[in-house]
């Protein structure tokens, strides 16, 4: 079974921002209906025990009510629509190896978001998407662009960029690469991405800030 396309997919969108599925309080399901978050809760634990104990289709209900709410949680990440498909597909996956580990039904909908977020995480952090880096040191790189002139610019600035980023460590760039993006992760996250301890991540970030600061002036592009 397709479970991507049994579930409503990338369609739907959260009425209020939230980070996996701690802060979601409801979630459109198309043209203005909102389900609370509350009951999408309790309805995923009922069909996840129906399934558990023999009905098949009681999964197809499940991929319909969480299917939405992982792939903003795995969007919000970075990845592209077709890689957190794969994501997403993965997670489903997962739980079907993994059903009886879950104690609780209630924890279903907490158990699938969290593993979405994690492979989401280690699919980034394997693929090396490009993001653009924060803070001063990387301002210069992303001026606005007004027309041709302003293009070839910013492509330039970002050949610089990339160069600058290729000398200093792989682990400083995956640790840059990562607190760029948007939504910022969670230190937790980062921290189990990266095998990095949570306490070291922002003395290391600074480190490997000042390091690809020097690059940059060297560069003269700083």
């Amino acid at each position: 079974m397709d479970l991507i396309r049994a579930g409503s997919g990338p369609a739907s969108a959260p009425s209020t921002r939230f980070d996996g599925c701690r802060d979601v309080v409801s979630v459109s399901e198309g043209f203005g209906t909102e389900v609370p978050a509350s009951a999408r809760w309790t309805a995923s634990a009922a069909a996840f025990t129906a399934w558990r104990d023999g009905d098949r289709d009681a999964l197809d209900e499940l991929v319909r009510l969480l299917s939405p709410i992982l792939w903003q949680v795995v969007r919000a990440t970075g990845l592209d629509r077709a890689t957190a498909e794969d994501v997403v597909q993965n997670t489903w996956l997962t739980l079907v190896d993994n059903a009886e580990a879950i104690s609780s039904p209630l924890a279903v909908s907490g158990w699938l978001c969290t593993t979405a977020r994690r492979e989401a995480w280690k699919v980034s952090k394997r693929v090396r998407r490009e993001v653009a880096t924060d803070g001063d040191v990387l301002s210069w790189a992303l001026p606005a662009v007004d027309g041709p002139e302003d293009g070839i610019v910013l492509a330039d600035d970002q050949v610089v960029l990339r160069r600058c980023l290729s000398r200093i460590s792989e682990r400083c760039q995956s640790l840059l690469r990562m607190l760029a993006a948007g939504p910022r992760p969670e230190y937790a996250e980062v921290s189990e991405a990266l095998d990095m301890p949570v306490g070291s991540i922002g003395p290391t970030r600074a480190r490997c800030l000042d390091k690809l600061r020097g690059e940059l002036i060297s560069e003269g592009a700083f």
